[in-house]
């Protein structure tokens, strides 16, 4: 589960440019210099839903006509904390093999 968003990095950024902690209620800056503006025009690639994105991803990649249709293509996510791969079911439908 991702624990930050766009909105979140760029009013991070705006207060601060030091370092923020996660605390059970979110995000805190904890640095005493200045923030920027400048944060607002960076597209952060933060992922909203992880299962989603990795099916679509899958799905694109299924209809590039560089990738040969006989070819299986599989989705997981890694869990950083234990290192398990978990399969996303809909990616794998997507990517199986015609």
């Amino acid at each position: 589960m991702e624990t930050f968003s766009d909105g979140i990095m760029r009013g991070l950024l705006a207060k601060s440019l030091d370092h923020a902690v996660l605390e059970s209620d979110g995000w805190h800056d904890r640095g005493s210099g200045s923030g920027t503006s400048e944060g607002q025009y960076i597209d952060w690639l933060t992922i909203r839903h992880q299962e989603e994105t990795i099916a679509e991803d899958i799905q694109r990649l299924r209809r590039h006509p560089l990738v040969p249709p006989w070819i299986p293509i599989l989705g997981f996510l890694y869990d950083v904390r234990s290192g398990a791969l978990r399969p996303v079911g809909a990616a794998i439908s997507a990517g199986s093999a015609y």
